[in-house]
């Protein structure tokens, strides 16, 4: 690994940092490696990354944190996509990180790319985890059904809750949330993002369905990659794996951490 203009701690750093009206739980595992920080999906926590960190090894400095009221984070009164793209900055400035990969997966993957776009100078590359497709896929009768969706799931929630499988937010919150993502997942919305990036960037695309998706309509949203590529040479698909959304980071973790290598690798060859 190369040196960074990054300050380093030389030891595992676990605590909270304050952002806003919040505080979120960050794990950095400090040394002068190049930094990766992990975004997560849209109500998992940190650990979920635990095998690609292991497969990337300790020559990196891995960032992972909670996202607001997920895993050991406080709650807020803002759970919303804007939020998330600046709590970012906010983890890297705490830990006096300039520059960075980032490696989203699903929620996450729509939040690298909006980091990565907005801080050409500051992003390193980026590796999108079965996320972040621009294709409109939202409609008055999807809001419905994922309102309905979250309603039964309140049932559940404060038994999940304690168990870290569920977020601190209401089911009111939860599908907004969701209903957030369908508005800034449009094509109208994302694909200017997308164009705009200038650093490496690499997908990393799962087979089948996702929670709540019916029919072949996940491969459908898929498909509106080939034109982001076509129109943008420095956004590739650097795999296309057999595991499916839920399951991506747990069997397919060695293709992530390939896609990591290849963006850290072009910003060394003098990109």
């Amino acid at each position: 690994m190369t040196k960074n203009s990054t300050s380093s701690t030389t030891s595992t750093w676990t605590g909270m940092v304050p952002v806003d009206d919040t505080a979120l739980a960050v794990t950095d595992t400090g040394g002068p490696g190049v930094p990766v920080v992990y975004l997560n999906g849209q109500f998992a926590t940190q650990g979920y990354w635990r095998r690609v960190l292991a497969e990337l090894g300790t020559q990196w400095r891995h960032i992972t944190y909670d996202e607001r009221a997920r895993g050991r984070s406080k709650r807020s009164a803002d759970y919303s996509f804007a939020a998330a793209v600046r709590d970012v900055d906010a983890v890297l400035a705490a830990r006096g990180v300039d520059r960075a990969v980032v490696v989203g997966w699903s929620y996450g993957a729509f939040v690298g790319a909006h980091w990565a776009s907005r801080n050409p100078q500051r992003a390193m590359g980026a590796v999108l985890v079965d996320g972040a497709f621009p294709y409109d896929w939202l409609d008055e009768a999807m809001e419905q059904r994922i309102r309905k969706l979250f309603r039964r799931l309140g049932l559940f929630l404060p038994l999940l809750r304690p168990t870290g499988l569920a977020p601190r937010m209401s089911a009111a919150q939860q599908a907004e949330s969701n209903i957030e993502v369908g508005r800034i997942s449009r094509e109208r919305e994302l694909a200017p993002v997308l164009d705009a990036i200038t650093v490496p960037v690499r997908y990393v695309v799962a087979s089948g369905t996702s929670f709540g998706s019916r029919g072949d309509e996940q491969e459908r949203i898929r498909t509106s990659l080939d034109a982001v590529c076509a129109r943008n040479p420095n956004i590739q698909i650097g795999a296309k794996v057999t595991s499916n959304h839920g399951a991506i980071l747990r069997k397919d973790f060695r293709a992530i951490a390939h896609a990591v290598r290849e963006v850290a690798g072009l910003d060394r060859e003098g990109r």
